[in-house]
């Protein structure tokens, strides 16, 4: 996927279509030719009005620290999937607790513990 078959996704916004994006950059990162292109998609989409939309860019920030290995907005990244932790959609929490782990095994980053309701 090039950088404007992304960008044109993004103008889209079709929610559909964006569940799918921050999944398949961030399982097959363009890193040598385009670095960072995937975490800068789920960045951008971490914060989308649609909770699945938001939930898959989280999980996608797990995927990045596994395919990878590097986040380079970490500080940022941490914020967002903490956040997401907190989510009152339960997809949105599931997908971030599912990327708090992935973050924590790969590339050693802690997160606060979660009461299981």
């Amino acid at each position: 996927m090039t950088p404007d078959d992304i960008a044109a996704a993004l103008a889209r916004n079709d929610a559909q279509e964006l569940l799918h994006l921050p999944i398949a950059l961030s399982l097959d990162p363009p890193e040598d030719t385009y670095p960072g292109a995937a975490e800068a998609v789920c960045l951008r989409l971490a914060r989308h009005a649609h909770p699945n939309v938001r939930g898959n860019a989280l999980l996608g920030f797990g995927h990045l620290a596994r395919t990878a290995g590097v986040i380079r907005a970490g500080e940022e990244v941490h914020a967002l999937v903490s956040a997401g932790l907190d989510d009152p959609d339960s997809y949105v929490a599931g997908q971030a607790d599912a990327a708090a782990s992935d973050l924590s095994f790969f590339l050693g980053w802690s997160f606060p513990m979660r009461d299981e309701a």
